[in-house]
């Protein structure tokens, strides 16, 4: 009995601890300087187990393991604090001038409400940043990137203003405004009771500016890190708690399934991974170009053409499969691969290294992402993976390694 509780316990530690390994690169130096969200007493109070995450204390779950969590995402529906993300406005008459000058996506080309996943750019290339652009109907663009990297974004943004020509143009950082996510199948039938608008028509990559429970200034975009149908929803920090009460007060019917659980850092990061999704500081960074990220997509085909943003006489070179390395999904057997594991060809030699990887509750299969060469990158390929003092093999495999399920009905709200 003692033998095998001691298992159990160790088996949870090292799923945190390898979780804790895969975002190391978003460790602060000290506890100390740890940010807390506005969520971060409710968590406390609701049993979130608190971690360093991105400069934040933030919940890697609660009451749910980490698989169960989920698994009721994928089901049903959960609510996580993405409060720790940067949000910043850009406003005036050349504001969409300016963001294709620093983002590789065709904002342009962007209708009213319409977003898209896009990319910060460096000179050589590189990613600075990967972040959601939204060409609101209220007539700014609103931005949502990454929180490990908010210092680095917003000294990057402020010096390509002070280079950018014409004028007209200003940045406003949100530092009032909170961000949710509700996530999963369930997630419109918890959102349609606090709306007037009808939800169904507002489809995937679009937002709408609207009051949610009678909550005036929430944005509410429909989109997420998961895989999922969902939301992310900025709403003033003085109302997120009330917010969040509300959302959790909703029923779901008997007859359609479970209720909507609190998720934290360790299920949203298995999701993402199921769905193909790139953790900034892992899978890209500033030595990674967007070809070699499989990440080509996100470059606007007008862009493509003219170019015109930050590294783009290196970046559309690479586009016809000019890049020595790619990113590629494996599943493997043995134990589950982690980020720095080794990947060897058909002779056992290195030919790259895995950036995120763990078992996958949904495929109940081990899954992972690596930098491979592009000669071996075709789906089937059969490689090994080098754990430990093993060797397991991994097969090349398409991505998102579970279907996504995102609301893509062609209609605007």
């Amino acid at each position: 009995m003692i033998t095998r509780l001691l298992k159990t316990t160790l088996a949870k530690y090292c799923k945190l601890n390898s979780f804790h390994t895969r975002l190391q690169a978003y460790r602060p130096s000290s506890t100390e300087s740890l940010k807390r969200t506005p969520l971060y007493n409710f968590h406390i109070s609701h049993g979130g187990k608190m971690v360093p995450f991105a400069g934040y204390s933030m919940p890697v779950q609660y009451k749910l393991s980490i698989s169960d969590s989920v698994r009721q995402t994928r089901n049903n529906v959960s609510l996580f604090d993405v409060s720790h993300m940067l949000q910043f406005l850009v406003t005036g008459p050349n504001a969409t001038d300016f963001m294709e000058r620093v983002v590789v996506g065709d904002i342009h080309g962007l209708k009213p409400g319409q977003s898209t996943l896009s990319l910060i750019t460096n000179e050589t290339g590189g990613i600075i940043d990967d972040c959601i652009i939204n060409k609101t109907k209220e007539g700014y663009i609103y931005v949502v990137s990454n929180a490990g990297n908010a210092e680095k974004d917003s000294k990057h943004l402020m010096k390509q203003l002070e280079l950018f020509s014409p004028k007209g143009v200003d940045i406003e950082f949100q530092t009032e405004r909170s961000l949710i996510a509700l996530q999963g199948p369930k997630m419109p039938i918890i959102m349609q009771a606090g709306l007037i608008d009808r939800l169904e028509n507002l489809h995937f990559m679009n937002s709408v500016y609207t009051s949610l429970f009678g909550i005036q200034g929430c944005r509410i975009s429909r989109c997420g890190y998961t895989g999922e149908d969902g939301v992310e929803i900025s709403v003033p920090s003085e109302r997120v708690i009330e917010l969040v009460e509300r959302l959790l007060s909703q029923p779901i019917p008997q007859s359609i399934g479970g209720g909507m659980e609190l998720a934290g850092l360790g299920a949203r990061d298995t999701l993402r991974l199921e769905a193909g999704l790139c953790l900034y500081g892992n899978d890209i960074g500033e030595e990674i170009s967007p070809v070699e990220a499989g990440l080509t997509w996100c470059i606007g085909k007008r862009r493509r053409k003219e170019g015109g943003f930050i590294g783009a006489d290196v970046i559309i070179p690479q586009i016809p499969g000019k890049t020595e390395k790619v990113r590629v999904g494996l599943i493997s057997t043995g134990p589950p691969a982690r980020a720095g594991t080794k990947v060897l060809n058909s002779e056992g030699e290195e030919a790259g290294e895995v950036t995120s990887g763990g078992p996958s509750p949904t495929l109940r299969k081990n899954i992972a992402m690596a930098y491979i060469p592009r000669s071996l990158s075709k789906v089937g390929t059969i490689l090994s993976l080098r754990i430990r003092k093993n060797i397991n093999q991994a097969t090349v495999t398409k991505m998102p390694f579970t279907p996504s399920r995102y609301y893509t009905k062609p209609k605007s709200i």
